[in-house]
């Protein structure tokens, strides 16, 4: 047996179902003691690196290795979970020229490079005394949100393109309705539905990052749509390396 094991995890798969799903396919690790080195959201995609039995003890040293990811930014909308798996806070579609949209991601980029310190999302699983994050926010509880030191090495804007509103509606739905467990995916379904006008025509922009373990990109665009002055969120997340690991 591999002593670590890189999966593809789905978009609308925890990495604990990811883990057990591959365990259940592959009788040989039944009895094995597993887990993985790096969290991935629900919404996001790609590389998540299993360790197995002995491999477990250097843990530490797998979740500090830097990661690369490919992802989409939404324009007009922005969530209170910074990416489509989130209720809708802002609406507000004003963009209608991809030039103007690109000079203004341009000029945002630059902050969002080199050394800088990070809010957690507080819809994560980051624990505050005892606690995850995300059960705070679900009860509209009071919590100082915890701050890291991040390192973007490379953020790039790959394109722009434009989506209709209806096209935008019906993959939001078939994406959500990919997700299990407890998500609030009916509610935030209900909002979608309300909040995305059809006859509208949405940007996307997609970049590349290059950043440190511990960064969270749907943070980088609720923050970039912020430093823009426009409601953004992540459309679409894929890690597509950890370390030297890859698909």
């Amino acid at each position: 047996m591999k002593k670590f094991l890189v999966l593809n995890k789905k978009e609308g798969k925890t990495p604990l179902e990811t883990l057990e799903n591959f365990r259940l396919r592959h009788k040989k690790y039944k009895n094995s003691s597993m887990t993985y080195a790096g969290r991935l959201d629900p919404m996001a995609s790609g590389v998540l690196v299993i360790l197995v039995d002995e491999e477990i003890k250097k843990k530490e040293e797998y979740l500090n290795l830097n990661k690369e990811y490919k992802f989409e930014i939404l324009f007009g909308f922005r969530t209170d979970a910074y990416d489509i798996l989130g209720k809708v806070l802002e609406n507000k579609n004003f963009l209608k020229n991809k030039k103007d949209l690109e000079k203004i991601i341009q000029n945002s980029l630059k902050f969002f490079t080199g050394n800088f310190t990070q809010e957690y999302p507080v819809y994560s699983s980051k624990t505050v005394n005892g606690r995850q994050l995300f059960t705070y926010a679900r009860m509209n509880e009071e919590v100082e949100v915890p701050k890291r030191e991040v390192s973007v090495q490379e953020l790039k804007l790959l394109k722009i393109k434009k989506k209709s509103g209806s096209k935008l509606l019906v993959e939001i739905q078939k994406r959500v309705k990919k997700v299990s467990g407890d998500f609030r995916q009916e509610e935030i379904l209900k909002i979608w539905q309300k909040e995305v006008n059809k006859k509208e025509r949405y940007f996307i922009a997609s970049f590349k990052i290059k950043c440190s373990s511990g960064t969270y990109v749907r943070s980088i665009a609720n923050s970039l749509g912020n430093k823009a002055q426009i409601p953004a969120l992540a459309y679409k997340i894929k890690r597509t390396k950890v370390g030297n690991f890859m698909l």
